[in-house]
């Protein structure tokens, strides 16, 4: 999957938004990308980690687990491990600090 195909998946959802946004780090950016919008539709989830997927196993070869924030990373996590054929584990922020708490 190329980086135009990525983006139109983005483009498809709804997910690439244009305008004048503030990030979490104070940065300004002319783009934003709403990955909830993306990862709420399973079969666009499905073919955006088939992606990453097979260019993370290309490099790394086999992958044990893979882990993600609790927020906004559990679906993208568990769809990339399913790809990769590999356990999905999550962190939760606990005082400002992520930690694996369950599992």
């Amino acid at each position: 999957m190329t980086n135009e195909e990525v983006l139109a998946v983005f483009r498809e959802s709804g997910a690439l938004l244009e305008g004048h946004f503030i990030l979490s780090s104070g940065r300004r950016s002319p783009v934003f990308l709403q990955k909830a919008l993306v990862f709420s539709q399973p079969d666009q989830s499905e073919k955006l980690c088939a992606a990453l997927a097979k260019k993370l196993k290309e490099t790394f070869g086999r992958i044990d687990v893979v882990a993600g924030p609790a927020v906004g990373g559990i679906i993208p996590g568990y769809e990339l491990a399913r790809q990769l054929g590999c356990r999905a584990i999550f962190a939760e922020r606990v005082d400002g600090q992520l930690q694996f708490r369950r599992g």
